[in-house]
């Protein structure tokens, strides 16, 4: 099993390919890219956390069918943008605002948002986050998970700590 992440999908939102920049014609091939790229990435055995923002303007029983397409074990860290109708799909495993994870031996703070000081920060543990689609200049030990900054695909740690140039997140000291 792998651990993957992603945030701010914006799945059916018309207004993400503007706001974003996205390089798609409609909301319709959007939509197909992203679920094409995370299904090609991630196998049904694996467990995604999707930090916040999964879909917009879509209505509930479209939501469920997209979530049961998406392969993985699937865990909600809630965005600005979750209404009550996409938490309450029946395909998350969890769902939450905020989690602490421990993932090939690195710590890691998931929230939807960027934090400027996080627990554990000065021990080499990680803030993963969404909300900012690649805009906001990351502090040491933090990224962006949003697919804009990452091919709209899910993505590993590993993935995350090569971009940003490191090896395996050690402790300070």
């Amino acid at each position: 099993m792998t651990v993957f992440f992603t945030a701010d999908t914006h799945f059916g939102h018309a207004g993400a390919r503007a706001l974003y920049r996205r390089p798609f014609a409609s909301v319709a091939e959007m939509d197909a890219a992203m679920l094409a790229r995370w299904n090609s990435t991630v196998r049904p055995e694996d467990e995604v956390w999707h930090l916040g923002d999964f879909a917009l303007n879509m209505k509930p029983e479209a939501m469920r069918a997209l979530l049961a397409q998406l392969h993985g074990r699937k865990h909600l860290i809630t965005g600005n943008n979750d209404g009550p109708a996409a938490l309450a799909l029946p395909g998350w495993e969890s769902v939450q605002p905020y989690r602490e994870v421990e993932v090939e031996g690195t710590g890691l703070v998931l929230c939807h948002y960027a934090f400027r000081t996080w627990r554990n920060m000065g021990k080499g543990w990680w803030n993963l986050h969404g909300h900012s689609h690649g805009r906001l200049k990351p502090l040491p030990r933090q990224a962006d998970l949003g697919v804009d900054a990452w091919d709209f695909r899910p993505v590993t740690l590993a993935e995350v700590l090569a971009a940003r140039g490191r090896r395996r997140a050690a402790p300070d000291g």
